[in-house]
């Protein structure tokens, strides 16, 4: 079974990320969304809450589970049989940075990173972007589904 993980933080889940993930799980026989918890960000929904939501808006993908891991995302692959780690790209600035992470992954462990290149429509896509929007009354409803419009309208009310 080939197996792949899509890591991240996912605060909230994006149009970009669902994009992402909806065209990995036509490669894989199996797709893990991994909630990864860093501890260089300040989250706006807990990782449980977070976890609701994926799952919510990662229904109708048969081949799509979703977990949470804290530590090195190799180490998650080797405990989980996991061959493949699957990024999204917006930007030269993301592949710099990436390129660095697939390269000590596969010299770590063995475990390959695939890219994709994040579908032009959504492309300027963040997180970041979403919550500071939503935080000053932005509409962000072409950024996330209704579902994750209305946990944010909630969280951060808008100014």
């Amino acid at each position: 079974m080939r197996r792949a993980v899509c890591p991240g933080s996912f605060d909230p889940i994006t149009f970009g990320h669902l994009d992402i993930i909806a065209r990995a799980s036509a490669h894989f026989d199996h797709v893990v969304i991994a909630v990864l918890e860093n501890r260089t960000k300040s989250s706006l929904f807990t990782v449980d809450e977070r976890i609701e939501m994926i799952q919510e808006t990662t229904s109708h993908l048969s081949n799509v589970s979703v977990d949470s891991w804290s530590g090195l995302l190799v180490d998650y692959c080797k405990s989980n049989s996991i061959q493949a780690i699957v990024k999204g790209l917006r930007a030269v600035s993301d592949f710099d940075y990436e390129l660095q992470m697939a390269q000590v992954n596969l010299q770590g462990s063995g475990v390959e990173t695939m890219f994709m290149a994040t579908s032009p429509t959504h492309s300027f896509l963040s997180s970041s972007l979403v919550k500071e929007l939503a935080h000053y009354g932005g509409d962000v409803s072409t950024m996330v589904p209704a579902s994750i419009n209305a946990a944010l309208k909630l969280r951060v009310g808008g100014k």
